[in-house]
């Protein structure tokens, strides 16, 4: 079988598609590199990949909010070519910036191009780097999750902060929480580096295919990412990478 293809897709202040590609080469995929206008002008098409990737950054400087442009494209151009690669049973990743823009159109947490939730001004109201702990729902449909009980990796963002009304929330798979190092949910600041609602760092659409994720898995990929690996913190690989290996698998199988 040939490689699994992954189109990992750039916009103007997009930092993170470079190591983003890493992870999913060290996984055993091909991957692009594809500017969103590369997609609007038909140079690149999507139906050629199996998985999808919005990747960190701060895309269009996020001057009218994170990853509100890139969104607004995303829904006005792009929107029905998306519909037909959810519908076609393959995979979509949005990371930090991506996770803003994947709720920002409306493609999470449903697959329908309307908005039902946000993301907003972290809490602490400043840019919040650290390295987080995680826990997985085991409950989760997550293709990308499966096999994962806790996470440590990093977070790099101004507006994590997870926003939903009751009844959103409810309906809601949550995919991974932010909890202490213990794995105990509603540990506070700076376990939960945004004051998301409900502890919530990663959420998925109702078929599992569909993941976003504040904090950011390319960044712990291997042992000597981990900050505490001269101490022998880490362990044979990143915490991250089995996020991709799940992806990879998934579609290999299919």
């Amino acid at each position: 079988m040939s490689k699994v293809k992954v189109l990992i897709l750039r916009a103007p202040g997009t930092n993170c598609d470079e190591e983003t590609a890493f992870a999913f080469q060290r996984s055993g995929a091909e991957t692009a590199l594809v500017h969103i206008w590369q997609l609007i002008r038909q140079e690149k098409q999507l139906k050629d990949y199996q998985v999808m990737v919005f990747p960190g950054g701060f895309t269009y400087g996020d001057d009218l909010g994170a990853g509100r442009v890139l969104a607004n494209e995303i829904r006005l151009k792009l929107g029905e070519d998306i519909e037909r690669f959810v519908e076609s049973g393959y995979l979509i990743l949005g990371i930090c910036n991506g996770f803003q823009v994947l709720v920002k159109a409306g493609i999470l947490p449903g697959s329908k191009i309307h908005q039902e939730m946000t993301l907003t001004t972290n809490d602490s109201s400043r840019f919040e780097c650290r390295w987080v702990h995680l826990t997985t729902n085991t409950s989760s449909k997550c293709i990308f999750t499966k096999d994962i009980e806790f996470l440590y990796l990093p977070v790099a963002h101004g507006e994590g902060k997870v926003v939903a009304t009751v009844a959103t929330l409810e309906k809601l798979d949550i995919a991974i929480y932010y909890t202490d190092a213990k794995g105990n949910r509603s540990a506070g600041y700076p376990y939960n580096p945004n004051g998301s609602m409900g502890d919530i760092a990663g959420i998925c659409d109702i078929t599992g295919r569909i993941f976003a994720l504040m904090p950011h898995p390319e960044r712990h990929i291997v042992p000597n990412q981990h900050p505490r690996w001269l101490e022998g913190k880490a362990g044979n690989q990143g915490d991250g990478l089995k996020i991709f290996q799940n992806a990879v698998d998934w579609i290999t199988k299919l």
